[in-house]
């Protein structure tokens, strides 16, 4: 009897160890399969960079990069006035359009449908 327990309990010990021990991977080897959990990170060699001597000693803004400036800003203004012209039609200024293209149809109270855009029976 004492020995088939003695049998058991090493038995027990055994397959539990067996679980916890993992494999160790080693560092040189590429990812061998896709499913695994752990995330992949490859080692890169990471050299500093060389410093490119420069020629100018003033990096101010030259004159292009004004222009450039100035081109976008005209650009901004000219699309912020598109937007209010936009706004002033009757579909975003009048409140019987209910933000609809058109103003919708006036229906009798038995024939009244619900919009799906605004969420109103009309």
């Amino acid at each position: 009897m004492r020995l088939f327990l003695m049998l058991c309990f090493t038995l027990i010990v055994g397959v539990a160890q067996a679980q916890s021990v993992k494999k160790k991977k080693s560092s040189d080897s590429p990812r061998k399969s896709d499913n695994t959990l752990e995330p992949y990170y490859p080692k890169k060699d990471y050299q500093p960079s060389r410093k490119k001597s420069s020629k100018r000693k003033d990096e101010g803004p030259t004159y292009d990069s004004e222009q450039e400036y100035y081109a976008r800003r005209e650009q901004m203004e000219k699309t912020k006035r598109h937007n209010e012209k936009m706004m002033e039609k009757p579909q975003y200024s009048d409140p019987s359009y209910f933000g609809h293209k058109r103003p919708p149809k006036k229906r009798s109270a038995r024939k009244m449908k619900f919009c799906k855009e605004c969420g109103i029976r009309h």
